[in-house]
């Protein structure tokens, strides 16, 4: 089930990649986005992976956390995404459990419009290629803007190349 703009966010306790645990509680009083991707070896999940990194000291000097979320196991998110050292918490959730839990959906026709896309082939040339497909191969990505420990942002892609637009994530820090 889809979560609202202004619903609680749902409760969760992980170890990241580097085996660091991740509660949601530990960002009580803080503002976080989650991000929910395809598979590790996905080119338009890794371009946007890139893209955060690039902005990721102007968002967290705006107090802004974030954390990733992969359907593939650790050992291919250390392979493909790990190469880029994302200064942010990437978690392994292979029974996506907490996809489930926030709703997040899937659609073989976002599938087929998001891989015929601009954005595909600026993610293929940037270089980030299509490996080992893992889980869910029509997943559509979603991002999460909570402040507190409540959902003031929940964005659901159409395509799987739609995140939620970087103009409105600084917009969620003024």
């Amino acid at each position: 089930m889809r979560l609202k703009d202004g619903d609680e966010a749902k409760n969760f306790s992980l170890k990241d990649i580097s085996g660091k645990q991740i509660l949601l509680s530990d960002f009580k009083d803080k503002k976080l986005m989650l991000s929910f991707y395809r598979y590790a070896s996905c080119p338009l999940c890794n371009l946007r992976v890139q893209q955060l990194i690039q902005i990721h000291d102007e968002l967290k000097s705006k107090g802004l956390f974030l954390v990733a979320f992969f359907q593939s196991p650790k050992e291919s998110i250390s392979k493909y995404v790990g190469k880029q050292n994302a200064p942010f918490p990437v978690i392994s959730d292979p029974e996506r459990k907490i996809y489930k839990l926030y709703g997040v959906e899937h659609s073989w026709i976002g599938y087929l419009r998001g891989g015929v896309s601009l954005s595909m082939l600026r993610a293929l040339w940037k270089g980030f290629m299509i490996g080992k497909m893992e889980g869910k191969k029509n997943l559509l990505p979603a991002d999460f803007l909570i402040d507190n420990l409540k959902v003031k942002k929940a964005y659901y892609g159409k395509t799987i190349s739609d995140h939620l637009p970087i103009d409105k994530i600084k917009e969620f820090l003024i």
